[in-house]
Order: C-alpha cells, then structure tokens, then sequence
C-alpha cells in the first residue's frame, strides 16, 4: 500500500511535503522510549482512551450467578462476605483522535529547515502513527486553503490514509481562501464522528475572537490539545544582520540591527503564534511551541498524553 502512496506526490521535505518522510515516520514512532501514560476523560459523551493500548478495566463487583467464570472471581470481597462475588469488567472503547491541520498561506513559510506547512505536516503523521500505536483511529479535517475531510480510520490503514492526505493538500492550494479558526473549529464540532482527543495545529494567524467560545464548546466535547508551529523569526528576536526573503518570486533583503527594530519585527511576524498560546492557556488547554528544525516527536507525544504544562 505504501507504494501505491508514493505514487500520488512527493515533495522535497523542505517546501513541500514529502510523503516518504512521513511513512518513515512510523518506524520512529514504533522504536521510541515512551511512557505509558493514561488520558481518561469524563463520560459524558467522551469515550474511555488509553494512550498506549486498550483493554478491560475493572467496573465492580455482584453476587456470583451461575455460568460466571470462575477466573473472575472476586476472592477479597468473597473472603469478607462469605459469599462467591464475581468482578464485573468493562470494555475500553476505541479511542479516535482527529488531527486540525492550518493550511492558510502563512503556513508556507520558513527560514529553518523546512517550511510551517511541512513542520505541520511531519507532526500530524507523528500523531496518526502514535495513534496506531495505541490501537486508536485517526482522522483530519484541514482548514484555511484546504477544507477536506479524512474520517476517522483504524490502523496501519487509516494512518496510511492520512498521510496521502496531508501529501495531498500540500498540493497546488486554493490560493487566497482564508477561514478564521472559529469557522473551522464550528465545522470541526460538526465534523468529529466521536472523536475523544482533538489535536489542533496552526501557526495561530488564523485565531480570531470568537474561537474562544468554539474552542471551549469543542474542549467540553473531547480532550482538546493545541501544537503551535513556528518559524525561528517568529518566535524569537533575531540575531542583527541581513535576511533575505523571497515571496511570489519576489526576492528582498530585511535589515535588521537596532534591537527595537528585531523585537518589534518579531512581535509582528509572531503575533499569532502568541495569540493562539494565550488562547489555550486562558482555556486551561495542553499546548506546546515548536519551530520548524525540532522532531515533532516529544511535543506531540507530550500533548497526546503528557501534562497540561505548556512549553
């Protein structure tokens, strides 16, 4: 199957996205020391997820009846009681992750390694291979320039799926669309098909006002977990010298020296990425910063089933 992938597009990994990199993401992912990290979340209308395996949990315990399996009985309360008590247990259900992906314009940028868009990109994959890993679904749903769908899938399949995807939307984008995150997050709330985590990733230009009230709705509805991506030049102030740029074809030279000069240059270059970070840290959302040289590994595997302290 995975030659069948490569056939649709292959990028250079640096402006584009390449789909080779992204399959070869799984063996990462597979090889990696992670810790076995629980995400429970309440049960109301949110499902039972382990970040690294499923199984059967422990409900309680009732009076034996017979045709119980004796190998469940509950040999404590048994002993107390003096009456056969049998352990009653319930079957996790499938977690499903659904993965938000930006892909506004500003998302094809950088100055380190690689572009945002493809930073986002390597990431999402991360997060589908992890959620193979743990038995769970993984689906995405892009906004901005692309605003496709790809239904939660199980397995090697549905990981594979959504990295042909992603290849995908990386490809020849519907030039000048804009959707502010709270239109995509109100299609996401429509869109989830049970999702119980929800990874969004964005660089944050796209954050308006009113995506504090759909974010908040959607962090009600399942475990909402926030990967801000950006640039060397956005999320801290350069070093003095000459940058060059090059958008549309158009190359220019940037000049920067005075530190006033650096430091307003990245607060405007940078604003989204801060406002996004505000945004989810008022909500009490897990989320973490990543530039475009770092593996997405930790930060992603961190926000899946880490702390809810925000780097």
């Amino acid at each position: 199957m995975s030659a069948v992938l490569l056939q649709r597009a292959e990028g250079d990994g640096r402006a584009s996205v390449s789909l080779a990199e992204l399959l070869a993401l799984r063996a990462k992912v597979a090889r990696a020391a992670l810790p076995k990290l629980n995400s429970r979340v309440a049960p109301a209308g949110q499902q039972s997820s382990r970040l690294y395996g499923r199984g059967m949990d422990y409900a309680e315990s009732r009076a034996y009846q017979p045709g119980d399996d004796i190998r469940r009985l509950d040999w404590r309360l048994t002993a107390r009681s003096g009456k056969l008590h049998t352990k009653l247990f319930q079957e996790e259900r499938e977690g499903r992750v659904l993965i938000l992906l930006d892909t506004h314009a500003s998302m094809r940028f950088g100055t380190r390694v690689r572009f945002k868009s493809v930073q986002a990109a390597r990431a999402a994959a991360t997060a589908a291979w992890l959620a193979v890993r743990a038995g769970e679904r993984v689906g995405a749903m892009a906004f901005g320039e692309r605003t496709h769908m790809l239904r939660p899938q199980g397995g090697t399949r549905g990981a594979l799926a959504l990295c042909g995807a992603l290849a995908d939307w990386d490809i020849d984008p519907a030039a000048g669309r804009n959707e502010p995150l709270s239109e995509a997050l109100l299609r996401a709330a429509r869109l989830m098909h049970g999702a119980s985590r929800v990874l969004l990733v964005s660089d944050g230009l796209s954050c308006d006002e009113p995506a504090r009230g759909r974010l908040l709705d959607l962090s009600r509805r399942a475990g909402v977990s926030v990967l801000i991506v950006g640039d060397a030049l956005e999320l801290a102030t350069a070093p003095a010298g000459r940058y060059p740029l090059e958008h549309a074809g158009v190359r220019r030279e940037v000049v920067l020296q005075a530190e006033r000069q650096r430091r307003e240059f990245q607060q405007t270059l940078g604003a989204g990425q801060v406002r996004l970070a505000a945004l989810a840290q008022s909500l009490g959302l897990r989320h973490r910063s990543i530039d475009t040289a770092v593996d997405p590994l930790e930060a992603v595997s961190g926000l899946l089933g880490g702390a809810r302290s925000a780097s």
